[in-house]
C-alpha cells in the first residue's frame, strides 16, 4: 500500500511518478504553444513623389513658385527699408524747414517759371507745378512731412506710401539742382515702396491686424474701419481731377500706377467684405505677393548696381588708382564739418591709402559675395561703417542714411528679429518706469517681436514639408490697401 504525500499530487516528486505505460491522469487541458505564423506577402506600393519635393521632376521650380506666390518674402527687411527711407526724408524736411522757401518754394533761385519749362520738357511729375501759390506749397510740404511720419510708424501704409511717393517726386522735381546722390536713391525707393507689403511687422497696421485676429479667435467681428474708406473716397476725386487736367506728368506709368492702386483698393475691400475666404481673396493675395517679391528683387538689384557702377567708375580715376582720392575731400571746407578730425586723417598717408583702396574693393566685390552669407555680412558691415564715416567726416548725413537704409535689404533675418526683440524689451522697460503705466506685459506696439503679424483665419495650414504656411491677412495684409 502506498501512502500519499501530504503535499498533494501537484507536489509529487519523481519517486512517486506513474510508470510510463500507465494511463494518463485527467489533469485538464494543457496549454498549446502557438505556432509561428508566416507573414503574408504584401504587394509593393508604387512610390508617389511628394509634392514640391526635390526628388520629383520639377520639384525645385514648383517649390520656388509656391514660395513666391504664397507669402511676401523679407518682411523684416522690407520693414527696415520703409522705416529707413521714411526717417531719412522726414529728418531732411525737418532740417530744411527754415529754408524751404529758398530751396523749393517761391523764393527759390530756380524760379517757378523755369521749373515749369523744365518739367514740360522732361515730362516730370510735380504737384507743385499745378500753381505757384505759397499756400499750395505749404500744404504740399506739410503733407509730405505727415506722410513720411505716418509711413515711418506704419499707419495706413498703402495710402501713406502713395502720398509719400507723390510728395518726394513733387519736392525733388521742383528744384532738381538741390540734392545729391542720396536724393536719387530716395526718389527710386519711394516708388518701389508703393509696390511692397512693407507693413507686415513693426507697424501700427500689424498691431491692428493682430487685434482683429484676436477678436476673430474669440468669435468677435473685426474692428470697424472708418478711416480707410474715408481716405479712399477723399483721394478718388483728387485723382480724377489731376488726370483730367493733365497734372500727372507726361509719362504713362504714373497715372497707370495710381489708378491701379486706387481701383485695387476697392477690390480688396469688396472681397474682404463679401468673400473673405473665397478664391478671389486668394488671387489678390497671390498678385500682391508677386508684386512685393518682384519689387524686393528689384531693390536688391538696384543696390548692387549702385555699388558696382560706383566701384568700377572709381577704378578708372587716377586718384583712386594711386590711393590719394580721399585726401582731397578731407581738405575742402565744404566737406569738413569737423576740421580737426579731418586733419588727423588727411595727414596720415597710410590711413588715406587704406581707406581709398578699401572703399573701391568693398564696392566692387559686394555684388559677387551675395552667394556667400558670411562674406556678404562682413562686407555689409564694412559698407555701413563706410557710410557712417561719410556722414561724420564729410557732412553728408542724409546721403549716408539713404544708403544704409538701402543696404538694410541684405541684413540677416536673425539679426533683425533679435534687434526687434531688444527694442521691444527696451520700450517696455522705459514705459514701465513712467507714472500711471501698467507693468503687465502687453503686445508690442509694432507687431510681434518674432514674426509677421499674420492673423489666422482658420488656423495654420500644413505646407507639405512639416511646417506651416503663413495664414492670410485680414483687411488686405495689415495696411496693404487704401482701405486696409
Amino acid at each position: 500500500m502506498t501512502i500519499p504525500s501530504p503535499a498533494g499530487p501537484e507536489n509529487e516528486g519523481p519517486q512517486n511518478a506513474a510508470p510510463q505505460n500507465a494511463a494518463p491522469r485527467n489533469e485538464g487541458p494543457r496549454p498549446v504553444a502557438p505556432r509561428p505564423v508566416a507573414p503574408r506577402p504584401v504587394a509593393p506600393r508604387p512610390a508617389v513623389p511628394r509634392s514640391g519635393g526635390s526628388g520629383g521632376p520639377g520639384g525645385g521650380p514648383a517649390r520656388a513658385l509656391q514660395r513666391v506666390t504664397a507669402s511676401a518674402l523679407g518682411p523684416y527687411q522690407s520693414a527696415v527699408v520703409r522705416i529707413g527711407f521714411a526717417a531719412t526724408y522726414l529728418f531732411f524736411l525737418l532740417r530744411e524747414l527754415p529754408n524751404r522757401h529758398e530751396l523749393y518754394g517761391p523764393d527759390s533761385p530756380w524760379h517757378w517759371d523755369l521749373a515749369r519749362q523744365l518739367t514740360n520738357g522732361n515730362e516730370a511729375f510735380s504737384v507743385l507745378m499745378w500753381t505757384d501759390s505759397t499756400v499750395w506749397f505749404e500744404a504740399v510740404y506739410a503733407l509730405t512731412l505727415l506722410s513720411a511720419a505716418a509711413l515711418l510708424l506704419g499707419w495706413r501704409t498703402r495710402t501713406m506710401s502713395v502720398l509719400f511717393m507723390v510728395g518726394v517726386l513733387s519736392v525733388q522735381n521742383r528744384s532738381i539742382f538741390m540734392g545729391d546722390g542720396g536724393d536719387n536713391v530716395v526718389h527710386l525707393m519711394a516708388i518701389y515702396l508703393v509696390l511692397t507689403r512693407c507693413a507686415q511687422v513693426w507697424s501700427l497696421d500689424a498691431r491692428r491686424a493682430t487685434r482683429n485676429a484676436q477678436r476673430a479667435a474669440a468669435g468677435l467681428p473685426p474692428l470697424r474701419d472708418i478711416v480707410g474708406p474715408a481716405l479712399w473716397v477723399l483721394l478718388g476725386p483728387v485723382l480724377v481731377v489731376a488726370t483730367v487736367m493733365g497734372g500727372l506728368g507726361g509719362t504713362w506709368w504714373l497715372p497707370a500706377l495710381l489708378w491701379t492702386i486706387w481701383l485695387s483698393a476697392a477690390a480688396w475691400w469688396a472681397v474682404n467684405r463679401y468673400l473673405p475666404h473665397g478664391e478671389p481673396r486668394t488671387l489678390l493675395d497671390v498678385l500682391a505677393n508677386l508684386a512685393h517679391n518682384a519689387t524686393l528683387a528689384v531693390i536688391m538689384a538696384e543696390v548692387c548696381l549702385i555699388y558696382a557702377t560706383a566701384g568700377w567708375y572709381k577704378i578708372q580715376g587716377s586718384r583712386w588708382q594711386d590711393g590719394t582720392a580721399l585726401y582731397y575731400p578731407l581738405n575742402l571746407d565744404y566737406f569738413t564739418p569737423w576740421p580737426a578730425l579731418s586733419d588727423i586723417l588727411g595727414t596720415s598717408g597710410l590711413m588715406v591709402m587704406v581707406l581709398t583702396y578699401g572703399t573701391v574693393i568693398v564696392q566692387v566685390a559686394f555684388p559677387f559675395t551675395l552667394f556667400n552669407r558670411r562674406v556678404k555680412n562682413v562686407l555689409l558691415v564694412a559698407m555701413i561703417c563706410e557710410h557712417a564715416g561719410i556722414a561724420l567726416l564729410l557732412g553728408l548725413p542724409f546721403f549716408s542714411m539713404a544708403m544704409i537704409a538701402a543696404d538694410a535689404v541684405f541684413l540677416p533675418t536673425a539679426f533683425l528679429v533679435w534687434l526687434g526683440a531688444r527694442a521691444t524689451i527696451g520700450r517696455r522697460r522705459l514705459l514701465s518706469g513712467l507714472p500711471g503705466r501698467s507693468r503687465t506685459p502687453e503686445p508690442g506696439a509694432f507687431g510681434p517681436a518674432h514674426g509677421p503679424a499674420h492673423p489666422p483665419e482658420a488656423g495654420s495650414v500644413k505646407d507639405g514639408r512639416g511646417g506651416t504656411e503663413e495664414p492670410r491677412l485680414q483687411g488686405g495684409g495689415g495696411g496693404h490697401t487704401l482701405v486696409g
